[in-house]
């Protein structure tokens, strides 16, 4: 979700409108990727802060939302399995592909960060990124092909 959150403005577009009408802030003044945290005002962070406590606090009416039950309960049990199966050797191949899912999941959005936060663009146009230590003999007389002195 956070990779095609992080995709989607720039391919889609962005809401019509504004963000914040007494600060004439529209969603298209936003940019796209890290520089979007210091845009957004501070109450904007405020209101995204209080609904996710809601969220959280609020719960569904299961089971596991009702905290007398949680001594005997695993966190995440519903009441369902999205992830089934009779066979435990195909099971654990379910659960270990989730894991891994996620975990890629994971470094792909931390790659998108690191290369918005060193091109400042989220696409990371690396032309932008001119103090890359990749670049350190790209001018230089002797380092370059075909000879290599």
């Amino acid at each position: 979700l956070a990779t095609m959150g992080y995709i989607t403005p720039e391919i889609t577009g962005k809401f019509p409108g504004y963000l914040s009408p007494s600060a004439d802030l529209k969603f298209a003044d936003i940019p796209n990727g890290l520089a979007a945290v210091s845009k957004i005002p501070a109450l904007g962070w405020v209101q995204m802060v209080a609904y996710a406590g809601y969220c959280e606090l609020s719960g569904p009416t299961t089971r596991a939302a009702r905290t007398e039950d949680y001594a005997d309960i695993t966190p995440g049990d519903y009441g369902f399995k999205v992830l089934t199966s009779d066979d435990p050797a195909e099971l654990t191949q379910k659960l270990n592909a989730e894991i891994a899912n996620g975990r890629l999941a994971m470094m792909a959005i931390m790659g998108m960060f690191f290369q918005d936060g060193l091109t400042g663009s989220a696409w990371g146009d690396w032309a932008l990124y001119t103090d890359s230590p990749l670049r350190a003999f790209e001018n230089e007389l002797g380092v370059q092909a075909p000879l290599g002195f």
